[in-house]
């Protein structure tokens, strides 16, 4: 195995452009190593991105959401004060992620290109409306999070490609966000169902939401219908009703040993009202 450690995105994908054989991205290394060591993967190239500038910074953009760099750990992310303050809920999920020890490593960009349906900090990056700059052969591009999961430990990433940053949008006024799983354990399990709901009001009234699903799908899922279902709403009893049906609708949950299909299906329409509560509570107190 040949081990590299470019200075630059351009200089990691020519390594990669300029391999043969099965070639792997180092970031937080929370997924690659346990992979190596179980010889689940043995690839011919390791990348390690954590010698390029800017990796381990989060920066506000311009348009006053947050820029977040590749290798910023979830330990790191959960004590910024304004990505805390701004998107609670995506912060929520990555520090789901593993124990102690695995927050000092564990990466959204890596929780994301692992491809797992049941990701904790991907349900809340979707439901902000967070993009991610790819850098690849062809170019660099920017692409909506939820086009990028394509199933069960696969992504939409072409050869070659890597994430750069993951961009938060601006918070705005009376906006909120929250993530909800269940587990079998009190902690260190495989969400069974994740919620998460993002969502923006004017005084009472949704004017704006999105909802996503983890673990109920062959990926994570952006429900529109779900977010229909309480724009226009209060969250009163009718509106989480309508929502956690929409919720329930798009499921389509597999029966395995920490939970079958039908009580998956029951959980999701709990938590995501749930979620939506929480959600509905922080935007009454957010400002621009």
């Amino acid at each position: 195995m040949r081990f590299h450690t470019p200075k630059s995105f351009e200089q990691a994908v020519a390594i990669a452009a300029g391999t043969t054989g099965r070639t792997r991205f180092l970031a937080g290394g929370t997924d690659v190593l346990v992979q190596l060591r179980a010889a689940i993967v043995t690839p011919d190239d390791l990348i390690d991105l954590k010698h390029i500038p800017g990796v381990k910074d989060i920066t506000r953009t311009a348009e006053g959401g947050w820029r977040i760099g590749i290798a910023v750990s979830g330990a790191e992310l959960g004590r910024h004060a304004g990505v805390c303050a701004d998107w609670p809920g995506v912060v929520e999920g990555m520090q789901l992620v593993g124990s102690t020890q695995v927050q000092g490593r564990a990466t959204l960009a890596g929780n994301l290109c692992n491809g797992s349906p049941a990701a904790d900090s991907v349900p809340g990056m979707m439901a902000a409306g967070a993009m991610v700059s790819v850098i690849g052969p062809q170019g660099s591009r920017e692409v909506a999070v939820e086009d990028i999961p394509a199933g069960p430990s696969r992504t939409t990433l072409q050869p070659g490609e890597v994430i750069t940053a993951i961009t938060l949008p601006a918070r705005g006024a009376q906006g909120g966000d929250a993530y909800l799983r269940f587990i079998p354990r009190t902690e260190m399990d495989i969400a069974v169902v994740g919620v998460a709901v993002n969502l923006r009001r004017d005084g009472t009234r949704i004017t704006e939401a999105r909802i996503a699903l983890g673990a109920v799908a062959p990926k994570i899922l952006l429900v529109p219908a779900a977010a229909q279902a309480i724009i226009g709403s209060s969250l009163d009893d009718a509106a989480l009703a309508a929502l956690s049906a929409a919720s329930i609708a798009a499921s389509t949950p597999i029966s395995d040993k920490r939970g079958t299909a039908t009580f998956r299906k029951d959980i999701v329409g709990v938590l995501v009202q749930r979620a939506a509560r929480i959600a509905y509570a922080r935007a009454e107190g957010a400002s621009a």
